[in-house]
């Protein structure tokens, strides 16, 4: 059962965080040093103008969440610790959006997090819930050395971002899920389904190292706080064609379209390709599709047809693949 934390849950709490900390090598428990706003955790989070839950079995706090706003207009999660007997079976899941719901209740747009770099289950726990890496690492002087990666995401409506190379990395799991749903949902991305996760992972992760290398711009967009499409620019064009980008894998997840998304993603791609100095834009895809009908609407001109391209999913029949081109701007006189 989830239900509001309180003062009194103070002892149970303290020996959830002190259980959660101790399994990792190297941190220290020091609540009446470090952390004793776990003393009174329901009055601290009310003064920040938040609230803390718990999730209680048997009459006892095993998890909790906080949240409360920042002064930027986000709200952070904070304190999601729940004791590992009673892991695996969706409580910090319920605890986390909890949370969420309270935030998007009053007001937010965005929520942030923190979690010590140590924490590993953590990270992987945070990315399946849509959150990304977003902003620098910060360093705590405290007596467990801490070091913390920020994460982020939008908590309500469609929103769509650029993710750098640690949002990339940090994503790779979730836009594998979006795109082994799309290659099972028949999409044309040069992938026969059904789609093995693995490869999946294998593909974003070299995605991931061209956004670093600085080779790719990436976005993602999420629904509600869920990542649920993306679509990437391929800067890496020839020395004689500076100007020239390739847009390529617009991908929006099966169970969330017609949601806008599509178009969404398609105008800030083509926002960032003009910051990035690209005056022409192409693609190609697969003919008489839903994607080619979103291109046509977004101003995109047809300039070609190949026939025969590539092998539709049952693997022997040839589709066609349409050619598509925008310019973004006049180029310069010479």
């Amino acid at each position: 059962m989830i239900r509001a934390g309180r003062d009194d849950d103070a002892a149970d709490i303290c020996a959830v965080v002190a259980g959660c900390w101790g399994e990792y090598p190297g941190c220290v428990t020091d609540i009446e040093g470090e952390a004793p706003e776990l003393l009174a955790i329901a009055t601290h989070c009310a003064r920040r103008g938040g609230a803390v839950w718990v999730e209680e079995i048997d009459g006892r706090p095993v998890g909790l969440a906080c949240t409360y706003p920042l002064p930027d207009g986000a709200w952070e999660i904070a304190k999601v610790y729940l004791a590992r007997p009673h892991r695996g079976g969706g409580a910090a899941r319920d605890l986390v959006e909890t949370a969420e719901a309270f935030a998007r209740a009053h007001g937010a747009t965005h929520a942030r997090l923190w979690s010590d770099m140590r924490f590993d289950r953590a990270h992987t726990f945070y990315e399946k819930l849509g959150y990304v890496r977003s902003g620098p690492i910060r360093a705590l002087a405290d007596k467990s050395n801490s070091i913390e990666f920020g994460y982020a995401k939008p908590l309500s409506g469609v929103v769509v971002e650029r993710l750098d190379a640690a949002g990339a990395a940090s994503a790779e799991s979730a836009l594998a899920r979006v795109l082994v749903a799309c290659v099972d949902d028949g999409a044309s991305v040069s992938f026969f389904p059904p789609m093995a996760m693995r490869d999946a992972l294998a593909f974003w992760r070299k995605v991931s190292s061209a956004v670093a290398r600085g080779e790719k711009i990436l976005l993602a967009a999420w629904l509600d706080g869920a990542i649920v499409g993306t679509v990437q620019l391929d800067l890496a064009t020839p020395p004689n064609q500076p100007h020239r980008a390739d847009l390529a894998k617009m991908l929006v997840h099966p169970a969330a379209r017609r949601h806008g998304i599509g178009r969404k993603m398609l105008a800030r791609i083509e926002a960032e390709g003009a910051v990035a100095g690209k005056w022409l834009l192409t693609l190609d895809t697969l003919a008489d599709s839903n994607a080619e009908a979103l291109y046509r609407a977004g101003g995109w001109t047809e300039c070609g047809l190949i026939p025969d391209y590539a092998l539709d999913f049952d693997r022997t029949t040839p589709r066609a693949t349409m050619l598509f081109y925008k310019r973004l701007q006049q180029p310069l006189p010479r």
